[in-house]
């Protein structure tokens, strides 16, 4: 049997910076994951087909990453009952809100988990897809649960050194 992975789609090449944060997070819970570039606009048979494909190939969770209209998430959505994590990205003038808008705003039985607009909600699909894959996966679940144990150790470190720079100055 094939082991689930997540499927990370994005708009456009152009929003690979933001999206490599959504990759390092996967990589380092150890998710597989597959990335496209592919547009709900400019190629939405080749969507259509790739969604299709990538679920009967053992896709567990989609990630899609748009910008302006931000369409890719609910193209997604409209092809499959799989999970589908909207990242909103800062393309255009409006600084995002019309991406989260168009992300947000789904109609009912065509669900898209959205996440914040840019770096922060492509790190944050990397874990909610991880949390979602976790809940059949006991090994995912440990990793994932480290690594919040070792995020809260290091908030602590960084405060006990601010508490001793501060008793110091």
């Amino acid at each position: 049997m094939t082991k689930p992975f997540v499927a990370v789609l994005m708009g456009s090449d152009s929003d690979l910076p933001v999206i490599e944060s959504t990759f390092a997070i996967l990589r380092q819970l150890e998710v597989p994951f597959e990335a496209q570039i592919t547009s709900a606009h400019r190629t939405p048979a080749e969507t259509k087909a790739y969604v299709q494909d990538a679920e009967t190939r053992g896709c567990a969770v989609f990630i899609a990453a748009a910008g302006l209209a931000a369409h890719l998430a609910g193209a997604v959505a409209s092809q499959t009952c799989r999970p589908v994590i909207g990242i909103p990205l800062d393309a255009g003038s409006l600084q995002g809100m019309d991406a989260l808008l168009s992300t947000v705003q789904m109609p009912d039985g065509i669900p898209v988990a959205t996440v914040a607009v840019g770096k922060a909600g492509a790190k944050n699909a990397g874990w909610l897809a991880a949390q979602i894959l976790a809940l059949q996966d006991a090994a995912l679940d440990a990793r994932l649960r480290q690594a919040r144990a070792d995020e809260s150790q290091s908030v602590i470190a960084k405060n006990r050194q601010l508490q001793d720079r501060l008793a110091n100055d």
